[in-house]
């Protein structure tokens, strides 16, 4: 019964709604852009878009631009970017606009990198967004995807001017000059950036990450040693700091660096051994490989390790366990363990892998092999 009651009052109440509507479209009280507006304001932009498909374009009083203007907000908010920009480039054929518009203009038209259009937009919005960092942000970096290095540059160096206390501007333009091939230049006004902001340890790691990536070794690694210094325990600086040790095969470093991230974060364990397998300390990378908690992992390593260190017999009583967490259909794994079967002598148990094989490289190797295993059946003496 209560349900029925609710449901008749919905009824009702749908009917009064249409009702009420009808009678004033008949009388003309409906102003639908006010209400896109403050169904706008109001965060409903189902109502706003409903409003909004209600307005007469062809009457004499409508505001078309108005429509257009409020067309473009209304899809913005909804990211329909192709849409809002064409809505607004319509308001601002009709007339001047406010500076607002051309910002979301510019915004849209980023969204979809027209860049030109961003920075006409921009340019179009005046004075009235000099004191807005973002603009600056969005403006450099149009004329960077542009490839008008020069520009993007020049942008964020004035902005430096205006805003001497936002370190955004000269982070990017680091980042810039990177990009460009300027390192020495980079690296210089990185140094600048980092006494004068006190660099977070996201900014020596960002500057040095890219100083890596593009060669410059030296740089970087005088970055992320300070970067070890101030944030001693942060593992991305240790991370980062690692890499620049790998890049220069200094595996010792590098091993200890993440060993001692790893004592906080033990997914590192395995990355840790292999590095000190690396550097040359196979029982120090045996040793971490005890401590790894993923099985899988843990078992593909060690099977590495006892083979590196000539243990053959520990190597192949592995079979169990790597059949126990279906490792084996690894063809590396399968060529190892045929590989320590061999050296114990056990030849049926290790033709079992190497038949398993069709990978190029190692079929080659598992080719050999068995040659090996051949000469070793017909003269047994030459493999003791």
């Amino acid at each position: 019964m209560r349900q029925a009651l609710i449901t008749a009052w919905l009824l009702l109440s749908l009917l009064l709604s249409a009702n009420i509507k009808a009678q004033d479209e008949e009388e003309g009280d409906v102003d639908f852009l006010e209400l896109a507006s403050l169904m706008l304001r109001d965060g409903n932009l189902e109502r706003a878009k409903l409003a909004l498909s209600q307005v007469d374009l062809d009457a004499e009083e409508t505001d078309v631009q108005r429509y257009y203007v409020l067309t473009g907000l209304m899809e913005v908010r909804r990211t329909a970017h192709e849409a809002a920009k064409n809505a607004f480039l319509k308001a601002i054929e009709l007339g001047p606009v406010d500076a607002v518009i051309h910002v979301y203009l510019a915004q849209s038209a980023f969204s979809l990198e027209d860049y030109a259009l961003t920075i006409q937009a921009l340019d179009n919005a005046g004075a009235a967004v000099e004191r807005i960092p973002s603009v600056y942000h969005m403006r450099a970096q149009s004329h960077w995807l542009l490839k008008d290095y020069a520009s993007g540059i020049a942008v964020l160096r004035q902005a430096q001017e205006i805003f001497p206390d936002e370190p955004g501007f000269t982070r990017r333009i680091i980042f810039y000059l990177i990009d460009i091939g300027l390192y020495k230049e980079a690296a210089q006004l990185g140094e600048e950036f980092l006494e004068k902001y006190k660099g977070t340890s996201e900014d020596y790691v960002g500057i040095g990450n890219a100083l890596r990536a593009s060669g410059e070794i030296d740089a970087a690694l005088k970055f992320l040693q300070l970067a070890k210094l101030k944030f001693p325990h942060n593992e991305n600086v240790n991370k980062s700091l690692a890499a620049v040790y790998i890049n220069q095969e200094q595996y010792h470093s590098a091993a200890a660096i993440v060993h001692e991230s790893a004592l906080l974060n033990q997914e590192l364990i395995s990355e840790a051994a292999e590095l000190y397998r690396r550097a040359g300390q196979p029982f120090m990378a045996l040793s971490l490989n005890g401590l790894i908690e993923n099985q899988s992992d843990k078992f593909k390593q060690r099977l590495a390790l006892l083979i590196e260190l000539g243990n053959f017999e520990q190597a192949a009583a592995m079979e169990n366990d790597i059949l126990r967490v279906r490792i084996d259909d690894d063809e590396n794994i399968q060529y190892a363990l045929a590989y320590a079967l061999f050296k114990t002598g056990n030849y049926p148990s290790a033709e079992k892998y190497l038949a398993r094989i069709t990978d190029t490289q190692l079929f080659q190797k598992a080719v050999e092999l068995r040659k090996v295993m051949e000469e070793c059946s017909n003269e047994i003496w030459r493999c003791q």
